[in-house]
């Protein structure tokens, strides 16, 4: 116990598929147009080790499997199920409703498949919004179509409910994460090169400089957001013309360029904690800025509404969190440079009706990059915490 390793791991491929008939293809290949969606994940579960217990980490586009914490929880014990949705490693097309009901096979697989009498939500990263969404959802589902739209109704997914939510140094939603990282600069999405440089974090020309005014903060937030709603409104535009036309031409990819440009990765005394400045969770924040990995960089218009748009997307844990009546920890890295302290400041006040535990780990970055002692107490407060709800078995 306490993130020391005493067993011995194996990894089992779990295969999970329902059945769905979309209106048109937005995965790549078969599964997405077979008239069933088929989802791939993992479990990592300790050799000859039997539990009633089995922890569900899932991302909305990414896989989880092979990061320290998961691997860490399985070597301490606990079984491990990481659950990658349709849009696994690619989010142009993602659809956060649809990742619910991924979710909802998932948990369903593991109560009647697999047999595990309690199952955990581990809402670690991005996937804190939406283990607080889906959550929610399986107790009182509301939702009846996108945010385009379209209908696609969680009531009639039948999601079932977990045992407990953990959210685990995790930000709030996506769409508000990108309306407080997109670099407000830009000033034509078709040209990128045509910026106010006044408003270039990176840009020479910009006369602020760390440590930044409020009154800077206060004008670069308001243009972050009127960015993002510009792009919004294009993707509307565009995604009634579509239907205008009537034609065979139903959806449209584009690029968003430039969204790693937040204050605070600049500047370590905006909303601190123990992060390092000029650094991200995902290296050099200009760099990063103009790379091919930057949040939101590829998207369709329906997907842009339901995961980007802060106007539109419903996925957010400060909405949910509230209406989630499950044993609920929420767990905060105190070196995270990812995600941003007032995030799980927010989603604890949200959560406060529903009386959520508290964790905070000393001293951790967002992956525990080089850290395995903040990982190993990362590990030791989970479990303990498990098992002081009587959810380990």
């Amino acid at each position: 116990m306490g993130g020391c390793v005493a067993f011995e791991t194996e990894r089992l491929p779990v295969i999970v598929s329902f059945d769905e008939t979309a209106a048109f293809t937005e995965t790549y290949g078969f599964a997405g147009s077979s008239g069933k969606v088929y989802l791939e994940g993992q479990r990592i579960v300790p050799k000859n080790h039997a539990a009633k217990t089995v922890l569900l980490f899932m991302h909305p586009a990414s896989t989880l499997n092979l990061m320290p914490l998961p691997a860490a929880l399985a070597q301490a014990g606990m079984h491990v199920m990481c659950c990658a949705s349709r849009y696994a490693k690619n989010d142009t097309a993602l659809i956060m409703e649809k990742v619910a009901a991924d979710l909802g096979a998932y948990v369903r697989f593991a109560r009647e498949d697999l047999g595990y009498e309690r199952v955990v939500l581990c809402g670690w990263s991005g996937g804190g919004s939406l283990a607080m969404f889906y959550q929610a959802q399986a107790e009182n589902p509301t939702i009846t179509h996108t945010p385009a739209g379209y209908p696609y109704s969680l009531a009639a997914a039948n999601l079932l409910p977990a045992d407990a939510v953990m959210f685990i140094a995790a930000h709030t939603g996506r769409s508000r994460v990108l309306a407080e990282w997109i670099d407000p600069s830009v000033t034509d999405e078709s040209a990128p090169d045509n910026r106010d440089f006044s408003l270039d974090l990176y840009h020479p020309d910009c006369a602020e400089k760390p440590p930044y005014s409020a009154g800077f903060v206060e004008r670069f937030r308001k243009a972050q957001r009127a960015r993002v709603e510009r792009i919004t409104a294009n993707a509307r535009t565009m995604l009634d013309e579509l239907k205008r036309r009537g034609g065979n031409e139903v959806e449209r990819p584009f690029i968003v360029h430039r969204t790693m440009a937040d204050p605070r990765f600049l500047d370590a005394s905006l909303d601190s904690n123990g992060r390092k400045e000029n650094w991200c969770y995902l290296g050099v924040p200009e760099t990063v800025n103009t790379g091919p990995v930057g949040l939101a960089r590829f998207s369709t218009l329906r997907a842009w509404l339901s995961q980007w748009s802060y106007e539109d997307s419903v996925a957010d844990a400060v909405t949910w969190a509230p209406k989630v009546s499950a044993p609920m920890l929420i767990v905060e890295n105190g070196a995270d440079d990812a995600v941003p302290p007032s995030h799980v400041r927010d989603v604890r006040t949200a959560a406060s009706v529903v009386s959520p535990d508290y964790r905070f780990i000393d001293g951790a970055n967002h992956y525990y990059r080089d850290q395995p002692e903040r990982r190993g107490e990362a590990v030791a407060v989970l479990q303990a915490w498990l098992e002081e709800r009587g959810l380990t078995g």
